[in-house]
C-alpha cells in the first residue's frame, strides 16, 4: 500500500492541477472572441473542406467538454458552447475535433489502432472494476491468482489505449495548430494563435496524465500479483 500511495498520490495531485489549469485555460479563452467571428461549426466546416474532406458532419452534442471525434459514423461533435461559439477557445476545439478526421482520411495507423481497440476497451473497462474486487478478494483467502491475473490483462489493455491516445491526441493537435497558423481567414493575429495552442497543450496534458494514472494502478496490482506470497 505504502507503494501505492508513493506512485498515485503525485499522480492524483498533478491530475487536480492539469484539470484546474485545462479548465482556466479554457474557460479564459472562451472570453476572447476571435477576430474572423467565425463560430466553432464554421472553422469546423472550413478545416474540412480546406483538406478535401466532404464525407463527414459536424454535429452539436449535449454536455460541457464533450467533443469528439467519431471514425465509426464519421461526425465531428461539438458541444454547444464550442458549435455556436465564436471564441479562440471554440476555434481551437473545433479544429483539433477536425485533425482526428484528417488523421483518419491520411490512414493515421495510430488513429487506426485506436479505433480498433475500442470495443474490447470499453467492454473490459465495464467489469474490470469488479474482477480487480473478486481477484484481490481471491488471492487474499485463497491464493488463487487466475481472476486477479485477467484484472491485470485488463488493466495493461486499458493502460496501452491510453497510451496509444498520446500521439493521437499531440498529432491531432499538431495538425489544427498548423491548419490555423496557415489560415489567416479564421485567426487574424499571432496572439490568438498562441492562445489557441496553449490551450490545445493544457488538453493534452489532460491524457498525459490519465495515462500516469492508469499505468500506476497497473503496477499496483500486477505487484500484488507476482509479490503474492507475501499476502
Amino acid at each position: 500500500m505504502g507503494t501505492y500511495l508513493f506512485l498515485i498520490v503525485p499522480i492524483l495531485l498533478i491530475s487536480m492541477f492539469v484539470q484546474w489549469k485545462f479548465r482556466n485555460k479554457f474557460s479564459k479563452y472562451t472570453e476572447m472572441h476571435l477576430s474572423s467571428g467565425f463560430s466553432g461549426k464554421e472553422v469546423a466546416e472550413k478545416m474540412l473542406h480546406d483538406n478535401g474532406i466532404y464525407d463527414v458532419r459536424v454535429m452539436s452534442t449535449d454536455g460541457q467538454l464533450s467533443d469528439h471525434y467519431n471514425p465509426e459514423d464519421k461526425t465531428v461533435n461539438l458541444s454547444t458552447d464550442v458549435y455556436h461559439g465564436r471564441s479562440v477557445a471554440a476555434a481551437a476545439v473545433a479544429a483539433h475535433e477536425c485533425g482526428h478526421a484528417v488523421q483518419q482520411s491520411k490512414s493515421y495507423h495510430w488513429l487506426q489502432l485506436r479505433t480498433n481497440m475500442v470495443p474490447v476497451v470499453s467492454i473490459s473497462s465495464t467489469l474490470l472494476q469488479w474482477v480487480l474486487i473478486v481477484g484481490v478478494l481471491l488471492i487474499g483467502f485463497t491464493g488463487n491468482p487466475v481472476v486477479l491475473s485477467i484484472g491485470v490483462a485488463g488493466l495493461a489493455l486499458l493502460t496501452l489505449f491510453s497510451v496509444i491516445a498520446l500521439p493521437v491526441e499531440f498529432d491531432a493537435s499538431r495538425r489544427a495548430l498548423i491548419w490555423l497558423k496557415n489560415n489567416n481567414g479564421v485567426m487574424h493575429t499571432v496572439e490568438e494563435n498562441k492562445q489557441a495552442k496553449d490551450a490545445l497543450w493544457w488538453a493534452a496534458m489532460t491524457y498525459v496524465v490519465a495515462a500516469l494514472g492508469s499505468l500506476a494502478n497497473l503496477i499496483y496490482y500486477a505487484s500484488m500479483l507476482f509479490g503474492r506470497n507475501k499476502y
